[in-house]
């Protein structure tokens, strides 16, 4: 008699084993004729040497019209996906050894989830192609140098394709099915890079249903937008026929374009030769609100991939703490967090540039850029800034921790520190669904002028809790706290949707105008909560001149933190049902934070700081296991 579990795995095995049979059998039944190009291009099929590639003997089919088997619908294929995910089975990503093993399953749920997103906003109108091109691989300025390629994150979101430059993605709607299309090189270009990608390669790797050569990208969108149409108005040029469906029901060819409102910059539609072609189809408005908001929220398999760069990178800057002494560069504190993640963690790429500020440097919140390389020489005295994080499978993490170089923290830093840390707790204690970032940006606010109070910087009054909220009404908390107090993290560093339309738009106020986003809070958000105090001195000197602000200084004690630098606290939170769950596992507490740094171990046998929220884990064989610490 099979127990409950057993068989409910018999059951996900069998409904993966049918879309995979289902998968290849509409593969044999429409796949084209595939050109083989040579330098990308469609015009040569035997790259230019007279003979066919091993991908063009391999692909070439005839071409037929409809479908032989339909496809399970698209829940049944979402539900088996995250199935695979629950058991890490399927196509797996890994960079061997002991780093984590990704589902690639996982893709498969996103797509679902845009696929249905489309269908709920945009009802029978979603019907059609998503076509997105994926990053290129270029080369540094007029040189042939080509740096390390990283996918487009959009792209990536969708397909999982990391590994693979100058791509082309099809999404069809509305049956979920994915199709990449992968550039094949001649012989030239393979003498120095290897051989081109094999298709069924492809396919198996990232489990996909069907995978071709870039030259086949325009006849395929042909094929399929007639299909969809039930007619052959797209035969011979989009435009060359009128069109014989209502324009509200017609397949459209959705293309990526928006705005990027961290960044300011646009997400491009795809382009290449024989685009124009499909203008009267084209859709440039639908598809990005739609995947842009799929990227607020995280599934419980990015959140598995996402508990890993952040275990790798806690671990990382773990070891950069104990080795620090004075007498060091900062380049080296840099050097040894690069080191570790990639060495244990497979973690090739950095999420963005490392941070490394000791001393007054610190007060320059991106300091590490090319005109300030983390160059200085550590001394002694100094705190130390680090904000770093690793990236795997284009999943980020974003860390900052701050430790005396000296190994023991003076008064005044650790007033400064515990400021932060309580602004931190604050933060976590107050954070679930429903609740307003802005308001946890003042939370933290004010648990830093709190700090300031307590060591001097600033004057109390009878009623100490009314000053605070008369500073914070002076917009004191932006003197020391000049940045938003976090933001979303997921494939990129800085996500998307902190600004969707329908969402709560930035703030005019100082500080708060700084926040990547003013939405409310929704379970399964991942959010950086990193408050932070620093002694700026252009800001100071502006809030001494401004009447409003200066009768709160005690200039005196002001003076004794100039040069300080600052001090910032940075973990990556994952927002529950009722609360949040905090995936960075470094030291915080001071004690911890010391203890760590004269050698002593990490993760530890006890919890000192439950209110921190530690969702303290490991990643074994591949796999995040939970680690039980109790306080």
């Amino acid at each position: 008699q099979p127990k409950p579990r057993e068989l409910s795995i018999i059951v996900f095995l069998l409904l993966h084993s049918i879309i995979t049979s289902a998968s290849r059998w509409r593969l044999r039944s429409i796949t084209p004729t595939a050109t083989i190009m040579g330098s990308n291009s469609a015009s040569d099929p035997n790259n230019g040497s007279g003979k066919k590639t091993k991908n063009a003997a391999t692909a070439t089919a005839s071409t037929t019209s409809g479908y032989m088997m339909k496809m399970p619908p698209l829940a049944d294929r979402r539900s088996v996906a995250e199935q695979l995910c629950q058991t890490c089975s399927g196509p797996i990503y890994s960079q061997g050894l002991e780093t984590f093993r990704v589902p690639m399953a996982l893709y498969e749920v996103n797509r679902a989830r845009v696929v249905q997103a489309m269908l709920e906003r945009y009802g029978s109108r979603a019907r059609g192609l998503v076509l997105l091109e994926g990053g290129k691989q270029t080369t540094r300025y007029d040189t042939d140098h080509e740096p390390v390629f990283r996918q487009e994150s959009y792209f990536h979101y969708l397909f999982g394709a990391s590994q693979y430059s100058d791509c082309y993605g099809v999404l069809s709607l509305p049956e979920g099915e994915a199709t990449l299309f992968v550039p094949t090189w001649g012989v030239d270009v393979e003498t120095m890079c290897g051989a081109s990608p094999e298709f069924e390669s492809v396919k198996k790797d990232l489990g996909l249903e069907r995978v071709f050569g870039v030259g086949e990208l325009k006849a395929f969108l042909e094929r399929e937008m007639n299909r969809l149409s039930g007619d052959n108005v797209y035969e011979g040029g989009m435009n060359s026929k009128e069109e014989k469906k209502n324009g509200e029901t017609s397949p459209k060819l959705y293309l990526l374009k928006g705005l990027n409102t961290d960044s300011g910059n646009f997400a491009t539609p795809a382009s290449f030769d024989g685009i124009s072609q499909f203008a009267d189809v084209r859709d440039e408005d639908s598809l990005f609100p739609i995947i842009a908001e799929c990227r607020v929220t995280k599934t419980p398999a990015e959140i598995d991939l996402m508990r890993y760069t952040n275990w790798i990178s806690s671990m990382a800057h773990v070891e950069v703490m104990r080795a620090a002494k004075p007498g060091m560069m900062e380049y080296q504190l840099e050097s040894l967090f690069q080191h570790h993640t990639y060495t244990h963690g497979g973690c090739r790429h950095m999420s963005y540039t490392c941070i490394c500020a000791c001393g007054p440097n610190a007060k320059i919140l991106h300091y590490g850029h090319a005109g300030r390389p983390n160059s200085r020489l550590l001394a002694s005295t100094d705190i130390a800034l680090l904000d770093m994080g690793a990236e795997y499978h284009c999943y980020a993490s974003d860390i900052t921790c701050s430790f005396p170089v000296g190994g023991a923290f003076t008064e005044d830093q650790r007033a400064i520190y515990e400021s932060v840390l309580a602004a931190q707790v604050s933060v976590l204690r107050e954070l679930r669904p429903g609740v307003s970032w802005k308001e946890m940006h003042r939370e933290a606010e004010r648990e830093i002028l709190k700090g300031l109070i307590e060591c001097g910087v600033l004057k109390s009054g009878k009623d100490a809790d009314k000053v605070v909220e008369d500073m914070l009404h002076a917009d004191l908390g932006a003197i020391f706290m000049p940045h938003g107090m976090g933001h979303l993290i997921g494939i990129d560093t800085h996500d998307v949707g902190g600004y969707a339309a329908g969402t709560p738009q930035r703030s005019t106020r100082p500080g708060l105008r700084k926040l990547r986003t003013a939405r409310d809070i929704e379970e399964g958000m991942v959010l950086t909560v990193e408050p932070g105090c620093y002694f700026i001195d252009p800001l100071l000197d502006m809030a001494l001149s401004n009447e409003e602000q200066k009768r709160f200084f005690n200039t005196d004690r002001l003076s004794d933190f100039r040069g300080f630098g600052g001090v910032r606290l940075e973990d990556d939170v994952r927002v529950t049902a009722d609360g949040c769950e905090n995936l960075t596992l470094c030291p915080r507490a001071a004690d911890e934070v010391t203890m760590v740094m004269k050698g002593g171990a990490w993760p530890p046998d006890k919890d000192v700081m439950p209110e921190l929220k530690r969702a303290w884990a490991v990643c074994k064989d591949g796999k995040m296991k939970m680690l039980d610490i109790k306080p």
